[in-house]
């Protein structure tokens, strides 16, 4: 657990540099986090699919 909440911390600070350097979009940024989340099965992944599934509930409840 310690090794990869470390490494999800360096990978989260190199992240932060490449947006704040202009060599990565956030959009993109934020796509690829959440890919590694889910591949990952961390702990977080969970919430994060709630979170994603209450969203696409919400936008299939509104009537267009």
């Amino acid at each position: 657990m310690a090794i990869s909440l470390s490494v999800v911390l360096l990978l989260a600070i190199v992240l932060v540099v490449m947006i704040r350097g202009g060599s990565l979009k956030a959009g993109p940024a934020l796509v690829a986090a959440l890919f590694g989340f889910f591949l990952a099965s961390s702990g977080m992944a969970p919430t994060i699919q709630n979170f994603l599934d209450s969203i696409a509930a919400s936008l299939n409840s509104i009537n267009l």
